[in-house]
């Protein structure tokens, strides 16, 4: 019942990607989380491509899957964030071989630009961890949530303040080095900001002493 739902009208590769979180769901019985975590990644890369007038899966061969990871190391992304999108577009890729919807898995070749990074599924155990019925274990995941999120950096993570993020709008800004830009979060992490907000900040935080987020 928790299965992740796509929005109705599919158009490129959006029935694709549908048909995969369904097959993890139904087959592979994967968490909500991990569900989540694929399609975040795979909608942004077809975005990318739908941009670059390619809005058919067959039409993405090595080339351009090639050109959609310099995309992500020249935005400066960090590289657990790309090795994160590379391993759901490589798990796609793999059921659409599996199925004969395309000829060849043309993401195999990805994986030799891949530095040793967690599993997807590593990852959502690792953001299962925290206690959530301690202040401190309400920080930690939101703090793990944000970083997975968006990528960014312990190191601007820490330097975050309250007026970087607007939960209302579901975006944070991290600042770097004079460099400034703005990510959006998804329900997910926004829940689990919230949280931390409303129950656990003011436990390590006096009222109005800093507007340090972490």
């Amino acid at each position: 019942k928790n299965a992740i739902v796509l929005e109705t009208g599919c158009k490129g590769m959006d029935i694709e990607i549908r048909e995969f979180i369904t097959y993890l769901h139904n087959r592979k019985r994967t968490s909500h989380n991990t569900e989540v975590s694929y399609q975040r990644d795979l909608k942004k890369m077809a975005a990318y491509f739908e941009e670059r007038g390619i809005y058919d899966i067959r039409d993405v061969g090595e080339l351009e899957l090639e050109g959609y990871l310099s995309y992500m190391e020249r935005g400066q992304f960090a590289s657990s964030t790309i090795s994160r999108n590379v391993a759901s577009i490589r798990a796609l890729f793999q059921y659409l071989h599996q199925e004969g919807r395309i000829e060849k898995d043309t993401s195999l070749e990805l994986k030799k630009r891949l530095p040793e990074i967690l599993s997807v599924d590593e990852v959502d155990r690792l953001l299962k961890q925290p206690n959530r019925t301690t202040p401190k274990g309400i920080r930690d995941s939101a703090m793990l949530e944000l970083l997975y999120a968006t990528g960014m950096r312990v190191s601007e993570l820490l330097r975050l303040s309250m007026e970087d993020i607007n939960l209302q709008l579901g975006y944070v800004i991290c600042r770097d080095e004079g460099k400034e830009r703005v990510i959006p979060i998804g329900n997910v992490c926004k829940i689990a900001m919230e949280k931390y907000l409303d129950e656990a900040r003011e436990k390590f935080v006096k009222e109005n002493e800093t507007e340090i987020l972490f």
